[in-house]
């Protein structure tokens, strides 16, 4: 099997395990009165002892030293803003929903990496009629699907405030974007090894996360043990995990691989919620969800 098919799998079986984290969130808000806040921080927490343990183990500590000398500022930003979108994106599932925060954050997410790689492409070569109208195509699809999901969120009440919910999960896809955008300049280089990656950003996005949950209010413990369970998934097969498969991955792959990743991650979510949770979005919320996925199957070459 070649590097880069290698690649693309490492990032499709990313894309599936954050595609589990708004399911799980939700079992634990079952078990747990602890705020999306709070969980956040525990997951970021998690992942960082957990990779700071295998740099430590695989002896990669003079990987994460040179890139903090050599890229301090990228690396913390990619972390906080790591820290940020996932905030936001549990903020989603916690008043739209599972299956709407999901769809709209993470099938958003790609749309805007697409059309941020078609333009720097159009700026290096001359301009292609075909490739305009691909990406209109591909922009007004996203777009509408994205009005059938807040329509079906209002008219089925999949959350506790669905409105809010969709501005956060609007938000959450936005800084997913910029953020992958920003990681993948970093992986694609090929001198930044992608555990030492994951570790600096992981560890720099807790460090921030971590005091904003202390300022926002307990409950901060739970002996609860599916809680604890849950919180342990979170922060090794979805974070720590995730994010290692995610940037070595890229290593190989260009950065719309992000798109293939992106694309597992409604898909595993909605079908989890619909049967975990019996959440359902209705025929227009049906729609409008092939729509983004069509829009995210539509920007691959």
């Amino acid at each position: 099997m070649s590097s880069t098919r290698i690649g693309l799998f490492f990032i499709c079986l990313s894309g599936v395990l954050w595609g589990t984290g708004g399911l799980a969130l939700e079992i634990l808000r079952g078990h747990s009165s602890m705020s999306v806040l709070t969980v956040s921080a525990y997951r970021m927490l998690i992942a960082a002892v957990v990779l700071v343990a295998a740099s430590l183990v695989l002896r990669r500590g003079p990987q994460v030293a040179a890139l903090v000398r050599a890229h301090p500022v990228r690396a913390v930003v990619v972390g906080l803003g790591t820290a940020a979108y996932q905030a936001l994106y549990f903020g989603s599932v916690a008043t739209a929903g599972v299956t709407v925060a999901t769809v709209v954050s993470l099938g958003l997410a790609p749309v805007l990496l697409a059309v941020v790689d078609l333009v720097r492409a159009r700026r290096r070569t001359a301009a292609r009629p075909r490739s305009t109208v691909r990406l209109s195509l591909v922009v007004t699809a996203a777009l509408s699907g994205l009005v059938l999901v807040s329509v079906a969120s209002g008219m089925n009440a999949v959350g506790e405030r669905p409105v809010l919910g969709l501005l956060l999960a609007v938000a959450s896809g936005s800084v997913y974007a910029a953020t992958t955008s920003l990681g993948s300049t970093l992986s694609t280089s090929g001198v930044v090894d992608p555990l030492a990656l994951t570790t600096v950003a992981t560890t720099a996005g807790a460090a921030g996360l971590v005091p904003v949950a202390l300022a926002g209010g307990g409950p901060f413990v739970t002996t609860d043990p599916a809680a604890v369970g849950t919180l342990a998934y979170l922060g090794v097969f979805t974070m720590a995990l995730a994010y290692g498969l995610f940037y070595t991955g890229l290593r190989t792959t260009r950065s719309g691989a992000a798109v293939v990743a992106t694309l597992l991650e409604p898909v595993t979510a909605a079908v989890a919620a619909a049967v975990v949770l019996g959440e359902r979005l209705g025929p227009t919320g049906i729609v409008g969800s092939v729509l983004i996925l069509a829009a995210v199957a539509g920007l691959e070459e």
